[in-house]
């Protein structure tokens, strides 16, 4: 039951989240591939909801713990890019999807 400007708001900051994971994984994260999967926001807009996945899955424990360190870096990058946007960034928090290694499960507990 999301309200129209939730949606679009969740949509600019998953776009804009996506690119920046893609151009700052150099340099925050060391390569890492991590793509930003669903993002949801509060009714209130205070709060986004970011799901993501992180390749390769063995180190991912790291990795989060990397992204929760630079969450406000994270937050400033996105600030910039979206301040004409929106007037307050909402607070970022973030989780793991874990959908690919469940669909990777039902596979291998569906095949002959």
């Amino acid at each position: 039951m999301f309200t129209t400007r939730q949606n679009k708001i969740s949509k600019l900051l998953h776009k804009e989240l996506a690119d920046i994971f893609q151009k700052e994984s150099r340099t925050l994260f060391h390569g890492k591939m991590i793509t930003v999967t669903i993002v949801r926001i509060s009714p209130d807009l205070s709060v986004a909801k970011v799901y993501l996945s992180v390749f390769p899955i063995q180190t991912d424990d790291i990795i989060f713990s990397e992204i929760n360190d630079q969450t406000k870096k994270i937050r400033n990058i996105l600030a910039q890019r979206v301040r004409h946007q929106l007037r307050k960034i909402p607070e970022l928090v973030f989780y793991h999807d874990d959908s690919i290694e469940y669909a990777e499960k039902i596979d291998n507990l569906l095949k002959p």
